[in-house]
């Protein structure tokens, strides 16, 4: 899950964000602290499709694009998302960026959004249910719905009678040992549930590659909070400022390759409000 989607995730979902513990007091709060002799990266080497220790997540490849734009090589502390993460990450000085944040989290100061994302729903591609566009639609009365715990769509799905056939996953995992969110694709990919409900940076890239029989719909109708799509950021460390606005002129001045890499991996992209999916060429 983003690291982002931890405290409003839960994101509760991006908590997960929800469990990350503040930095400790006395840590140093300068651009002194930004490594000028590589491009340090704090990631979860077991949260693909964003990041993995293989290289091969999206968030790996924007990491290869910034460090190159930057001339620095690329150096990774890894560390699984969850309790402690920022702090014993980017709080410790063992890195200078997370990737991929929800902008607004209070834990890391954010740069400006690279992109927009929204929580999707996954169906399969030939079933009745690959026009549904909101959770208002009775259709989705008649069929089992798997979901993260605790996730935002969660009170959609309650202010729509949905939950009585809802099947939950658990939002906060060591994904090393334990996948929840390929456990919820396989359960509708095999009849278990009929559709499931997931962040679109997870969802998308996950049915590209391997769900080709699954459709991913954005869900941008849900006009009552809590809202369902978020501004993803990188995060650096609180006061960081120098490094935050070297990151901010990178961001505006390669959006459209960051685009490109986005789209090349399946990310549903979303306008900034939310209510509109973007179309990317490539």
């Amino acid at each position: 899950m983003p690291a982002w989607a931890h405290r409003s995730l839960a994101l509760a979902t991006t908590a997960a964000a929800l469990l990350f513990s503040h930095a400790g007091p006395g840590v140093a709060q300068t651009s002194d602290l930004v490594s000028k002799s590589a491009f340090r990266v704090c990631a979860d080497p077991a949260n693909a499709p964003m990041s993995a220790k293989d290289g091969s997540g999206f968030e790996n490849k924007l990491a290869e694009l910034f460090a190159a734009k930057l001339e620095l090589p690329l150096q990774y502390e890894w560390y699984p998302m969850a309790t402690g993460f920022i702090r014993n990450s980017l709080g410790a000085n063992k890195c200078d960026v997370v990737i991929g944040y929800a902008q607004g989290h209070e834990l890391v100061l954010n740069t400006n959004h690279y992109m927009t994302s929204a929580f999707t729903l996954v169906v399969p591609a030939h079933s009745d249910l690959a026009s549904v566009t909101d959770l208002s639609d009775p259709r989705l009365k008649e069929v089992d719905i798997g979901i993260i715990a605790g996730s935002p769509p969660a009170t959609h799905m309650a202010r729509n009678g949905l939950l009585k056939n809802a099947k939950a996953y658990n939002l906060v995992v060591d994904r090393r040992f334990e996948s929840p969110t390929i456990d919820l694709l396989n359960d509708v990919h095999n009849g278990t549930t009929g559709a499931a409900i997931l962040w679109g940076p997870i969802a998308g890239p996950l049915v590209k590659s391997n769900y080709p029989d699954m459709v991913v719909i954005p869900l941008l109708k849900e006009t009552l909070p809590p809202r369902l799509f978020f501004r993803i950021t990188m995060g650096v460390r609180m006061g960081e400022k120098v490094w935050e606005r070297k990151l901010n002129s990178l961001i505006r001045r390669h959006q459209d390759e960051i685009n490109a890499i986005l789209v090349e991996a399946g990310v549903p992209l979303v306008n900034d409000m939310g209510t509109e999916v973007m179309v990317v060429a490539q």
